[in-house]
């Protein structure tokens, strides 16, 4: 599996202390099960849950989701993309130790397609699927501020128009 160690990287880049303190992030996996069909390709998709957790975290919460919304819009698409996944594809806990420090714990739920062929001779070929290749323009992201909310919805209320994106 792939994309636990690449969600990893991407946490460090956004949290410079980890960096000074990387025992202070857990990635780990659970809930892990196989996705294959009775197709003859022994082909398959990794499903579970990537766990996130970082103790003692003293930086800005808004600096670690936004790392992780751009990671999966990046290499999960389908969490912002799909209404099913969008409700529960990444959650997360707080524990509050003191008014600077917190142990965050987020959960994501992650697939990865692996591609198997068989050649004649039966070698085997193995390529995971590299979902940051795929089309961006199929990928419907609507989350653009519209200018400062509180305005948007006073002029909307007061003159009834609808407040395009």
């Amino acid at each position: 599996m792939i994309k636990p160690a690449s969600l990893r990287a991407a946490i460090v880049a956004a949290i410079p202390s980890l960096k000074a303190s990387p025992e202070n992030l857990t990635v780990f996996i659970d809930q892990g099960s196989i996705a294959a069909t009775g197709a003859r390709s022994p082909s398959f998709e990794y499903r579970y849950t990537c766990n996130v957790l970082l103790l003692d975290f003293v930086g800005d919460s808004d600096d670690l989701f936004i790392a992780i919304v751009e990671w999966a819009r990046l290499y999960q698409s389908d969490l912002f993309t799909n209404v099913d996944q969008r409700a529960n594809g990444i959650t997360y806990e707080v524990d509050i130790l003191a008014n600077a420090t917190a142990d965050v714990s987020i959960k994501l739920q992650l697939t990865e397609s692996v591609v198997v062929k068989v050649g004649e001779d039966g070698t085997r070929t193995i390529t995971h699927v590299d979902d940051s290749q795929l089309d961006p323009n199929g990928l419907a992201w609507c989350a653009q501020p519209a200018g400062d909310p509180i305005e948007v919805i006073a002029r909307s209320d007061r003159d009834g128009s609808e407040v395009s994106a």
